[in-house]
């Protein structure tokens, strides 16, 4: 008997072991999820858009699309004439051929967008990781600052699920007009914990994506937005990235998934975002 109980538990800490070195093993795999193929482009929508190819400081080449917005007048749609650019930063899977729904509502709101595929995701070359997305955000940061020329005032930063990572880190190192973090979790490992909570995963994580820590020190206006309907990052740690955020700043809470809140809730999720860039940025006018 006694054996048997020893031989179980031995068994049984060999299969942890074997499940803990798998996660470790592939935690770069169950993050990053890419795909190479563009589903549908900006035109396939009706949008006006230019192709832009972004050089990283590492010999990367970043593939993205430029959506102005439409000319639209204050009267008609007020605020929509701002002409304030969006730099998108997307979540871990596909690539930005699945954003085209949230590119046209920012268009809508009159904002230029700027979304770019991480290194390794779309036509962007590369392998992505914690390390290359942030070369990549500043990649994104100098195309908009030096190519075109952009006032840092009038640039917002938005960063959705994984993509508050880059978004949280060019906010904290330069000044953007304001940040909208969307479904945007504390770190890796707190969401790992959540999902794998019999797993070591503070320990084992290599990927940090530490947007608690570093939040405070954006000086930008920051609207914070989650559902308590999301099953992949927890509500929970949403409000602690906003709890740790600086003043001014705003929470907004939606209704629907993880992935589909922005379209759930369209209609108070883009009346926030317009009331939310009139009182901090107002026309964006030099």
């Amino acid at each position: 008997m006694r054996r048997a109980m020893i031989n179980t538990a031995l068994g049984l800490a060999v299969g942890y072991a074997a499940i803990a070195g798998l996660a470790f093993a592939f935690q770069d795999q169950l993050l990053f999820q890419p795909s190479d193929r563009l589903r549908a482009t900006p035109e396939d929508a009706g949008m006006d858009h230019e192709t832009v190819r972004l050089d990283t400081d590492d010999g990367e080449t970043l593939h993205g699309w430029w959506a102005p917005a439409p000319d639209v007048s204050r009267e008609t749609n007020p605020g929509a004439s701002a002409k304030q650019t969006l730099l998108f930063f997307h979540g871990n899977a596909g690539n930005i051929s699945g954003r085209l729904e949230s590119v046209e509502q920012f268009r809508r709101l009159g904002l230029n967008v700027l979304i770019v595929d991480y290194r390794g995701y779309g036509q962007s070359t590369g392998t992505p990781s914690e390390a290359g997305l942030y070369r990549d955000a500043a990649a994104c940061w100098r195309h908009l600052t030096e190519t075109r020329g952009l006032a840092p005032q009038n640039i917002v930063v938005f960063g959705r699920s994984m993509g508050g990572g880059p978004a949280t880190w060019i906010a904290s190192r330069k000044r953007p007009g304001a940040v909208i973090l969307e479904s945007v979790f504390t770190s890796v490992p707190d969401v790992g914990a959540h999902h794998y909570p019999f797993l070591p995963v503070q320990t084992l994580a290599t990927n940090q994506f530490d947007n608690a820590s570093r939040v405070g020190a954006i000086s930008a206006p920051l609207l914070s937005i989650h559902s308590r309907d999301d099953r992949i990052v927890p509500f929970e740690l949403g409000r602690k990235v906003y709890e740790a955020a600086a003043a001014p700043k705003q929470f907004l809470e939606i209704e629907g998934g993880h992935n589909d809140g922005f379209l759930v809730s369209a209609e108070d999720y883009l009346r926030a975002i317009d009331d939310f860039l009139e009182e901090h940025l107002g026309s964006g006018d030099e």
